[in-house]
């Protein structure tokens, strides 16, 4: 499908730093993370959870280091990961130390509570001793005693003050592995700050509306605010935040970038509401093709409209379309052209195989040489 120019994106450019063998920054492609909610110490919980999210499509997991016993355990995580693990380390520098002894890709640090610039110095050390890049993470709810005593209030300058006076630390120390986050619960006070950030800084940027709530709420919350930020072109990765299973955090992740047109990744459906034109069963249909074509990463589109008003306008757009028509005879679209009809009792079936074809298609299609095309 052509890229249309109103749909273009102009990424705000920054430098590129790694996590693990990740490119964040610099033009690579936005990435997905999570976090497990898992007790780190429970390996056996923490590795299914880390697989879990992994086939769920994240780039990259974080997992909290609060105590000794779950630094002990990361070592053992790290190496039966399949992506690269950062380290989330709130208030005891030597938990930083220990993770990135113990193989982390990343420390995330909140500067807020993590300690003096001695304090941070020594993680910065750590970091470069043993290959990790570093995450300075701000949040409005932890900000230093002095910034809530000079603002008064949690607001876009002092979360940007915070972050760039840490920035200045790492500098210092002639360390530039490191990225920025500027999260809050509030869409406006996170949005603000994050502008007010690009414009002063180069450095990739991590974002985040942080503790957004439940699934719909948080979804809706995270969609508009990291919408605004990504259609901006701020942002290098991304973490939805959500009291929900962690897996839904990266398919709300894909679902926003892939409405921007940012990332493609899966199956993308686009389908009608449903109405008394309807005829087949949309809602069903829809929910049961989402269940059963969730295995595939490969990016297909795939249109399922109920009836003849838009959908053939819809399947021109999509590589596999279904249109409902009369007695239970509906139009299949492959590659935006009408090309056949599938009675009710095999359309579930036939959608499915024809998408799986279609991502079989051009899996093999990406494989091929290019000499070879």
């Amino acid at each position: 499908m052509t890229v249309r120019a109103y749909r273009d994106i102009a990424r705000r450019p920054t430098r590129r730093i790694h996590v693990g063998g990740v490119p964040i920054g610099g033009g690579a492609p936005i990435t997905v993370q999570s976090m497990t909610n898992t007790l780190t110490h429970d390996v056996k919980a923490t590795v299914a959870q880390v697989n879990a999210l992994a086939e769920a499509g994240a780039d990259l997991v974080r997992v909290s280091c609060p105590d000794e016993e779950s630094t002990a355990a990361l070592k053992h995580i790290v190496q039966a990961s399949p992506v690269p693990i950062i380290a989330d380390i709130h208030f005891h520098y030597k938990r930083a130390i220990e993770a990135a002894a113990a193989g982390a890709a990343c420390l995330r640090i909140n500067p807020g509570n993590i300690g003096s610039r001695n304090r941070v110095s020594e993680v910065v050390s750590a970091a470069r001793d043993h290959g990790c890049s570093m995450r300075i993470g701000v949040n409005a709810g932890s900000l230093e005693p002095q910034l809530l005593e000079k603002y008064r209030s949690p607001c876009p300058e002092a979360l940007v003050e915070s972050a760039l006076s840490h920035a200045r630390v790492l500098q210092d120390h002639d360390f530039h592995e490191f990225k920025i986050s500027v999260k809050a619960s509030d869409v406006f006070l996170a949005v603000a700050a994050y502008r007010q950030l690009a414009a002063q800084c180069d450095y990739p940027l991590h974002l985040g509306i942080t503790e957004a709530g439940a699934t719909r709420t948080g979804t809706v919350k995270s969609a508009i605010g990291l919408g605004a930020l990504l259609w901006d072109g701020i942002g290098d990765t991304i973490r939805v935040s959500l009291a929900a299973d962690p897996v839904e955090e990266v398919k709300t992740g894909y679902e926003i970038l892939k409405s921007l047109g940012l990332r493609r990744h899966g199956v993308t459906i686009v389908a009608c509401p449903s109405c008394a034109r309807q005829a087949f069963p949309v809602i069903k249909t829809v929910e049961e093709l989402e269940k059963r074509l969730a295995h595939i990463r490969t990016p297909v589109t795939l249109s399922i409209v109920g009836c003849v008003v838009n959908g053939p306008g819809e399947a021109r757009e999509t590589d596999v379309g279904l249109t409902g028509g009369g007695k239970g005879n509906h139009m299949v679209y492959l590659s935006g052209v009408a090309d056949h009809k599938v009675d009710d009792v095999r359309l579930m079936d036939h959608v499915v195989d024809l998408v799986e074809k279609k991502a079989a298609a051009v899996e093999a299609a990406n494989a091929r040489p290019a000499d070879a095309a």
